[in-house]
């Protein structure tokens, strides 16, 4: 096997190994970690791959990427991981009849974000515990991250965990799940303002390396790599299974994103098992920067609309930068100007040749409130399924980009168990959809949490005084 390194978005940061790049999150001159290669798989493998199970599948592509862990721990890391789902499949594949839907959802949070927390979680046990360390973790959350993240660490004694989610602007089930956890590493901020401004805030705070230097500083932000990693197994597995199952010969993805992060793992997954995935469609609500990028070539900086999709209501998308270093063909300098003049002026502009290739690897849209609601309403009424609303701006993304397809079945990935939103399927089916036995209860457990202004300054001094 080839030498695994992983190189800064920006190039100014010696090559790291997995390990490292684990622990570093963001990069130390400000980009985001990237592997030196993806690994490109043939169709022996391929058909190796097909026979086997999540877990299975997992150990072989996270091994690809990972090779100062030995084989044996990864096993026990991914095992351990995935334990806590309520299915063996752990990403069923369900055909709903219009389209199939890849549930996300099955891990202890009921979000897609428990795939890769509950593994980045296990992985930062065991580098603590190798380098006898501790760990202060630092995340902002637009819905699902924070919980997630939570219930990764929750109880570990080398690490605490300091979560910013926007005030008002999670669902209340969202809020809940966060703010009751009772073990005492877990810290949740409350901050004042939107998604945008707890992401700035964080940055900002890994970008003063004394500061993250001094506290030990940990990301569980998709800024992390080793989420990315954990993502791009579901993409591939679900695509192994349709491929067999289904006898296709491509399989095309529609994912409702906000911040980039898991259309980008798609991205990559496409890149490892060229050509069994075809499209992907990049599905955004009313918060478009997104989708005015791939079909105006313009990534420009908006104001962020509240919606029944709150986990996408952001307009800075923080994986982006990720495959900026791709369009621009692997030129770290052309990344760092394009970031600093956005960072200064709030917007980048696309060549003709660059918008071309845009295009070549995205199809999107953007899909209003009533538009998810139509398409929650048409589903249960067709097949009796319940969408999330965030699932419902994928679903509604590929029934509207459907000529654009042209070959192969459309899997839409459900990010979120419709009950953390039962609002909005309420008043599209006129139900609240049943909870989960996780979920119940929620409300009369104690709440904690701090309510604080979108201050860099003042945050910065509430982590100096609960830090490990």
């Amino acid at each position: 096997m080839q030498n695994m390194e992983y190189i800064s978005t920006r190039g100014r940061v010696e090559p790291l190994k997995f390990k490292q790049a684990v622990m570093m999150g963001l990069a130390t001159d400000g980009g985001l970690l990237l592997p030196n290669r993806i690994p490109s798989i043939d169709q022996a493998t391929i058909a190796r791959w097909q026979e086997l199970d999540y877990q299975a599948l997992a150990c072989e592509i996270i091994g690809l990427f990972v090779d100062d862990i030995p084989r044996a721990t990864i096993e026990q890391i991914v095992e351990r991981s995935y334990a806590t789902f309520d299915t063996t499949e752990v990403t069923p594949v369900i055909n709903t009849g219009k389209e199939y839907v890849l549930e996300l959802f099955h891990g202890p949070t009921l979000a897609f974000k428990d795939i890769a927390l509950q593994f980045l979680g296990n992985i930062f046990s065991l580098l603590l515990e190798e380098q006898r360390s501790c760990m202060n973790i630092l995340g902002a959350t637009s819905g699902d991250t924070g919980s997630a993240a939570i219930y990764g660490v929750k109880g570990k004694e080398n690490i605490n965990i300091f979560i910013l989610h926007p005030k008002g602007r999670v669902s209340p089930v969202q809020a809940l799940q966060m703010t009751t956890v009772p073990d005492k590493n877990v810290f949740n901020l409350a901050v004042e303002g939107t998604f945008d401004d707890c992401q700035n805030i964080v940055k900002e705070i890994f970008n003063d390396l004394d500061f993250k230097t001094r506290y030990r500083l940990g990301s569980i932000n998709s800024i992390n790599w080793a989420r990315i990693l954990a993502q791009v197994v579901y993409y591939i597995y679900a695509a192994l299974k349709l491929v067999s199952r289904a006898g296709a010969r491509r399989v095309n993805f529609s994912v409702p994103t906000g911040n980039f992060g898991d259309i980008f793992a798609g991205f990559l997954a496409r890149r490892m098992i060229n050509p069994l995935i075809g499209r992907l469609i990049l599905a955004t609500n009313e918060n478009n920067i997104l989708t005015r990028f791939v079909l105006e070539g313009r990534y420009s900086r908006g104001c962020v609309v509240p919606t029944i999709s709150p986990s996408m209501d952001i307009q800075v998308a923080s994986n982006f930068e990720r495959y900026l270093y791709y369009l621009y063909g692997h030129r770290p300098e052309r990344v760092r100007n394009a970031m600093e003049g956005f960072q200064a002026g709030g917007e980048i502009i696309f060549s003709q040749e660059e918008r071309s290739q845009i295009r070549k690897d995205f199809a999107s849209t953007s899909v209003d409130q009533e538009e998810t609601l139509a398409a929650i309403r048409e589903t249960y009424q067709d097949c009796g399924y319940v969408l999330d609303p965030h699932t419902a701006v994928g679903v509604a993304g590929a029934r509207r980009l459907k000529s654009q397809i042209l070959e192969g079945p459309m899997v839409c990935l459900a990010t979120a168990h419709p009950a953390k939103f039962p609002d909005a399927v309420r008043k599209a089916i006129g139900r609240e959809p049943e909870r989960p036995e996780s979920m119940r209860g929620l409300e009369e457990r104690d709440v904690r949490c701090k309510v604080m202004l979108a201050d860099t300054a003042l945050i910065k001094k509430y982590i100096m005084e609960n830090a490990l």
